[in-house]
């Protein structure tokens, strides 16, 4: 058994834009594979807590299925600079919650943000038309 650190971290959920602890009656210890010690409290989602984060995911999907590309793209872009922006931080994080050295951290966080530059990037009708383009033209070089 070990002991809980008198502050630790309580990890709620983030639903419809905003942290969201009602459904914090049940916690799970999470603790630091370096240490051995509790790190966090983590609320245990209830019914409730889904069916209000589905509901929040439904009507976001509404709401960016009408976003232009070149909008789109440009929010992806720009937590794509957030991101990087925050690496280091990102990347203790991972290594405190996962055990991954640092450098690994730091590598895996690089790698989320070739996703978003490329998420972002098919985002724009130009290369979405030029990547579709490309592979109808390179069918039988695949």
């Amino acid at each position: 058994m070990t002991t809980t650190p008198a502050a630790v971290a309580h990890i709620d959920h983030y639903i419809d834009g905003r942290v969201d602890d009602r459904g914090a009656e049940t916690r799970s210890e999470v603790y630091s594979p370096a240490t051995g010690q509790v790190s966090g409290l983590l609320a245990l989602a209830t019914t409730r807590d889904v069916d209000a984060a589905v509901q929040s995911a439904a009507t976001a999907f509404e709401t960016w299925s009408l976003t232009p590309p070149h909008i789109r793209a440009r929010i992806l872009f720009r937590f794509r600079d957030l991101v990087e922006r925050e690496t280091d931080r990102l990347a203790a994080i991972i290594t405190a919650e996962h055990g991954k050295v640092l450098d690994d951290a730091r590598g895996e966080v690089t790698r989320g943000l070739e996703v978003v530059a490329r998420a972002g990037s098919t985002s724009t009708p130009s290369v979405r038309a030029t990547s579709t383009r490309w592979w109808f033209l390179n069918a039988d070089r695949r």
